[in-house]
Order: structure tokens, then C-alpha cells, then sequence
């Protein structure tokens, strides 16, 4: 047992009598960090000298008996497409390499407010496009359940550090659902919540009208107390919404009984045989909690990844053009004019996947083709989202697997571009619809974990967590932790 296998209040009711020390627990990450990392490789950059200092001056807070912010004295590791004050964000790309930000993120300077310790920055895919950490420009990440497997992507490292208990918590950003996916494939809690619930300033924008910063935990509850921490209107982000936050930890009641899950057929089609056996049991564990479940049929989700791709390519050749080597990040030495310098610029500082989005979006865009291929992709996304809002009108939740299979064997699927993407085939849909959706952990296959999916309405976080938080309290599941 570590200090993180302690829950929030158990560890803030240590420091408060004095027998444990936010020192003690910022110095128990830098161990296993230390320990593990050389083999998982979450982390791309460490904020040792600042992290120990600022549990230091935590500790004096102690001291001096002042209350403690809700996050207080817990390490926390910040997917590395935010950015943090003097502290390199590279987005795990070489074009940015170089790259320190003179201010924070918004949610970096609510994780400061609820006195949390940044303790480094986390490996993920190059501005978070792929689906198993493999296109980081570093170094990928290994799944901390086995190592010659993928954490899942683009959040990898978030979820790898989690597993491997190398912080407490992390931030984790999901576009298609790249923290989903990688909380299913590492075995631990990962929540996307609707779009608009959580400032995108300061994120490094992948697809603007789909990105969404939420934590990764290893159980609920902390879930609970980090998107309370981080959620809320911003003015610097025009696609905040201005709603009124909850309190989720509250909703944490235990009680389903009379709630209606739709199970979509679609999602349970064409899946690994024992990753639907672990969700059907999940939802026997809920009928037995009194909630209710019936198949539905949401139809067009087998349009989803191809509106998806269209989409989130098309934004991402949009952002990624600010990336000319003159402003910022990483510029040849040798460009003979300015074109030549952009060219060379971005040919070596972008890698193969973000030069295959940005080639697939600027077709997509261009003349001729946008009625075709983006204006279309569009109307499949209203589609879709009417899908959604016809269910809710009489369920509660949506239920299914997170992903189809368990995690894949490095290697084995990054020179076949078209089943890497079909991988996120249960997540996407939730993204272009804008609604939150959760993964915790509800099995294993061959000893790999296994997500659920569990799917609400806009702005209803806390429905979903009260349902993943009944479920949680009448298994096992996320208590297991890998052998490294």
C-alpha cells in the first residue's frame, strides 16, 4: 500500500493531525517516479525543485492551522498540451520543444487555487492526435498493466502515471476520447465532461469544437472533488458556459434504484467477447442496485468516425497553421526565404500523424470539396447528437464498453492508420455531441482492464458520477493495481 491508495479526506485528515506531511507525499511521487518512470515513461518534464518548495510552504500552511484549498497537498500531473508558467509545454512534439509560456492555463490556475502540486508535465501524442501514445516525438508510453502494451491515447501518459501511482491525479484533454480510452486501457476512472463545463484557455488546441479538459483518478470520488475544482465560466474562453456548478461530491448518494440506462446496440456489436461479458455483468450489478436497462438503437453511430475524422482534421489544419517557425517553437537555421523557412519548419518539426491530419482537414477545406466533405460531416454531427437527445428523453444514462478490445501490443497497429482510428469508435460519438461521459474500471480480459462507458445528459456530471459511484461501491475493480 502507498500513500495514493489513501482517499482525499483520509490523506487531508493526516495532515491535519500532523502525521502526514505534504512534503511526505510530493517526495512519495518523486519516488516512484524515480522507480517506475525510466519503464512506464509518463513523464516528459519534471517540476521537482518548484513542487518541493511549494509542499514546503503547504506544510508551514499547517502550521498555521489555516483550511485546506480541496485539492490541498495532492500531486498532480498536467497533460503536457497545457500551459504552465515557466515550465516547458511541448505537446510532446519537436515544433515546441523549446517552448516555456509566460502565464497558466486556467485550469492550471484552479489546480493553484485548490493548492495542489504540480508535481511535471505528461507524455501524451503529438498535439494530441492518436489513439495509443505512440506518436509522441519523445518517447511512448508503456501500459503500467504490461509494458509491451499501450496506455491508450492521446491522454497516455495521464493515465499511466495514475496506474502506476506516479501522482494522485492527473489532466487529462479528450477530442475523439483520449481520456476515456486510456483510463479503460490502464484501469483507472477517466471523465470527459460536456463540452463547455471546463475552460479550454490555455489548452493547446487540437479541434476547438470538441476539446474538453477532465481528470484522470483512480476512483470516483476523486473524480468528483478535481472537476469540481476545475469546472466553472471563464471570459477567456468564448465556448464557456455560464451554468451553475453543482456540488458533485454531494451527489455521491450510492442510490439508482428506478434509474433507466439505454444500452445501444451499436455499442456492443462487433466487440471482444469478454470485454461485452464485463459490461453485461456491470449492468447486472446495477439492476441489482434497482436501476433499469433496455437496448436501444442510437443509428447513425457507424458514421461517427468518419464525420469525426473530417472534423477534427479539418480544426486541427486550422490551429496547427499558427506553427510557421517564426513566432514561436522550434525554426530551421537554413531556409533560404520566408516560404522556404515555413516549409522546412514544419516538415521537421511535425511528425507523421499531425502532417496526415492537417493534409486530410486542408483537402476537406478546400474549394471544391467542402460542401463534399466538411459541410456533410457537420450534418452527420447534428445527426448524431439527435441520436443522444431522443434516448435522453427517456433514460437517464447510456451504457456500454469504453472501448472495443482491451489494450493493444506496441507496434501493432501504427503503420495501419484506419484501425487505430477505429479504436475510439465508442468514444467519439459522446464527443460530437457534447455530453459527458465517464470510464471506470468494470473487469479484466486476460488480465488487461476493461472500461464502461457511462453516458449523461449535458451539464448532468453528477448523475453520472452517482451512477459510476454505485456501481464503484459494489466492486472491486479499480482497487487493483499492477505489479511493476
Amino acid at each position: 500500500m502507498t500513500l495514493f491508495d489513501l482517499t482525499l479526506q483520509e490523506l487531508h485528515n493526516q495532515f491535519r493531525s500532523k502525521e502526514l506531511s505534504v512534503t511526505d507525499v510530493v517526495g512519495e511521487a518523486f519516488a516512484k517516479i524515480r522507480e517506475r518512470d525510466e519503464r512506464v515513461g509518463a513523464y516528459l518534464t519534471l517540476n521537482e525543485e518548484e513542487a518541493r518548495a511549494q509542499a514546503a510552504r503547504l506544510d508551514d500552511k499547517l502550521v498555521q492551522g489555516d483550511s485546506l484549498g480541496l485539492l490541498f497537498g495532492l500531486p498532480v500531473g498536467i497533460k503536457d498540451n497545457m500551459v504552465t508558467e515557466g515550465l516547458r509545454t511541448t505537446c510532446a512534439s519537436q515544433f515546441l520543444s523549446n517552448y516555456n509560456p509566460i502565464y497558466d492555463a486556467t485550469v492550471v490556475s484552479k489546480l493553484k487555487l485548490a493548492e495542489s502540486v504540480n508535481v511535471g508535465k505528461l507524455n501524451m501524442d503529438e498535439f494530441a492526435m492518436g489513439g495509443s501514445n505512440e506518436n509522441s516525438s519523445f518517447h511512448p508510453v508503456r501500459n503500467p498493466w504490461d509494458l509491451s502494451r499501450v496506455p491508450g491515447g492521446s491522454s497516455g501518459g495521464s493515465a499511466a502515471a495514475v496506474a502506476a501511482g506516479e501522482a494522485y491525479f492527473t489532466l487529462g484533454s479528450d477530442t475523439g476520447g483520449s481520456i476515456r480510452q486510456p483510463a479503460s486501457y490502464c484501469g483507472v476512472v477517466g471523465l470527459k465532461p460536456t463540452y463547455g463545463l471546463v475552460s479550454r484557455y490555455g489548452l493547446v488546441a487540437f479541434a476547438s469544437s470538441l476539446d474538453q479538459i477532465g481528470p484522470i483518478t483512480k476512483n470516483v470520488e476523486d473524480a468528483a472533488y478535481a472537476l469540481q475544482a476545475i469546472a466553472g465560466y471563464d471570459p477567456k474562453d468564448s465556448t464557456s458556459a455560464n451554468v451553475e456548478i453543482p456540488s458533485y461530491v454531494s451527489a455521491l448518494t450510492g442510490d439508482v434504484k428506478g434509474l433507466r440506462i439505454a444500452v445501444p446496440k451499436e455499442y456492443l456489436d462487433g466487440i471482444d467477447p469478454q470485454v461485452k461479458a464485463a459490461v453485461l455483468e456491470a449492468l447486472r450489478v446495477l439492476e441489482s442496485l434497482g436501476a433499469v436497462w433496455e437496448e436501444v438503437s442510437l443509428p447513425h453511430t457507424e458514421y461517427a468516425v468518419a464525420a469525426y475524422y473530417l472534423l477534427a482534421s479539418s480544426e486541427a489544419s486550422s490551429n496547427l497553421s499558427r506553427f510557421d517557425g517564426v513566432r514561436y517553437g522550434v525554426r530551421v537555421d537554413n531556409g533560404g526565404n520566408l516560404l522556404d523557412l515555413y516549409h522546412q519548419s514544419r516538415s521537421q518539426g511535425f511528425g507523421s500523424e499531425v502532417k496526415r491530419r492537417i493534409m486530410l482537414g486542408t483537402y476537406s477545406l478546400s474549394s471544391g470539396y467542402y460542401d463534399a466533405y466538411y459541410l456533410k460531416a457537420q450534418k452527420v454531427r447534428t445527426l448524431i447528437k439527435q441520436d443522444f437527445d431522443q434516448t435522453f428523453q427517456n433514460y437517464d444514462v447510456i451504457i456500454g464498453p469504453t472501448a472495443p478490445t482491451t489494450a493493444f501490443p506496441l507496434g501493432s497497429q501504427v503503420d495501419d492508420p484506419l484501425t487505430m482510428y477505429l479504436n475510439d469508435i465508442l468514444t467519439i460519438p459522446v464527443s460530437l455531441a457534447g455530453v459527458p461521459a465517464l470510464s471506470v474500471p468494470c473487469g479484466f480480459a486476460e488480465g488487461l482492464p476493461v472500461g464502461l462507458q457511462i453516458i449523461g445528459k449535458a451539464f448532468d456530471e453528477s448523475t453520472v458520477l452517482r451512477v459510476a459511484h454505485a456501481f464503484e461501491a459494489h466492486t472491486d475493480h479499480h482497487k487493483q493495481r499492477p505489479s511493476l
